[in-house]
């Protein structure tokens, strides 16, 4: 387990072949005390709730391994696009979406990170248009259920709606369910879309960013992930910690913040459970010359 003294939540971003149940242990076995996991096969349209008994499980084991749920996240599957323009992928990111509330609430977990989405060419105005629509019509569907959607900032790639805090406060201020709109800032896609984090000062200015348009209390997780490509290069090529672009000396910097150490930490970084575990060890001791 992470060493209370550093007062963080860190884990990695966890495979779910074995069963839901397994991920608190292997979480730990990492070195970890949160987590991140998929609902359901990332790429595939089709998720059903998950067994009973696997709930249960779960669950238990979530109190054996002394995991917080509010350091646990789902992610969304990779195929939702919800600022989509063709009919028939809007309507099935909206289902979806929905059955993948449904199964975080069956498990526990009260968040689910999502990208934004992509307008395919159609405009940010249009995009975010689909994205408010869609989320909307989730919400009601699921408004009995304590579950909070974080809209994950991107990297500036194409279509891609989200890369600033200006283009999530629009879809957060539209929506009739703002309440339950949150988001996880991913390092790697930040770096990409020329937030520094490398200084001081342009951690400073990211988190005033965040306090200024949606309030820095909406901040839920954070991705760290290294980049493989310089500042601004708007490629989305996650690197382990300390070997990319922002570097060790980087990142601490980062973690030096309060604001920055008071969320989940969650690793996207290359590799499996072996290779998160190091890069766990990485963090901790950029932790220990902090």
């Amino acid at each position: 387990m992470i060493a209370l003294k550093y007062d963080i939540r860190l884990g990695a971003h966890m495979p779910i072949g074995k069963g839901f149940h397994v991920v608190p242990m292997e979480t730990v076995e990492i070195g970890g005390n949160a987590f991140q996991i998929f609902p359901h096969n990332a790429r595939q349209w089709k998720a059903k709730l998950p067994d009973k008994k696997v709930v249960v499980q779960f669950k238990r084991n979530m109190k054996k391994y002394n995991i917080d749920f509010e350091a646990a996240l789902c992610h969304s599957g990779y195929l939702i696009n919800l600022a989509s323009p063709k009919e028939d992928t809007w309507r099935k990111s909206v289902n979806l979406l929905e059955t993948e509330i449904k199964i975080c609430a069956a498990l526990g977990i009260r968040y689910l990170n999502m990208h934004p989405g992509s307008h395919a060419g159609k405009g940010i105005d249009k995009g975010i248009d689909l994205i408010v629509k869609g989320l909307d019509e989730v919400f009601k569907r699921t408004e009995d259920l304590d579950v909070m959607i974080l809209l994950e900032n991107v990297a500036p790639k194409g279509s891609a709606i989200g890369y600033n805090y200006d283009q999530i406060r629009r879809i957060i201020e539209a929506s009739a369910h703002s309440e339950r709109l949150g988001t996880t800032y991913d390092t790697c896609h930040g770096f990409d879309a020329g937030y520094d984090i490398r200084t001081p000062d342009g951690v400073r200015k990211l988190l005033d960013e965040i306090d200024k348009e949606i309030g820095l209390e909406k901040l839920k997780f954070i991705h760290v992930n290294d980049s493989k490509y310089p500042l601004g290069a708007a490629k989305d090529r996650h690197e382990s910690i300390g070997l990319g672009h922002i570097g060790r000396d980087g990142f601490k910097n980062f973690f030096s913040f309060e604001e920055i150490r008071r969320v989940p930490w969650i690793l996207e970084t290359p590799g499996k459970n072996e290779e998160h575990a190091q890069d766990i060890k990485r963090i901790l001791e950029i932790l220990e010359e902090i």
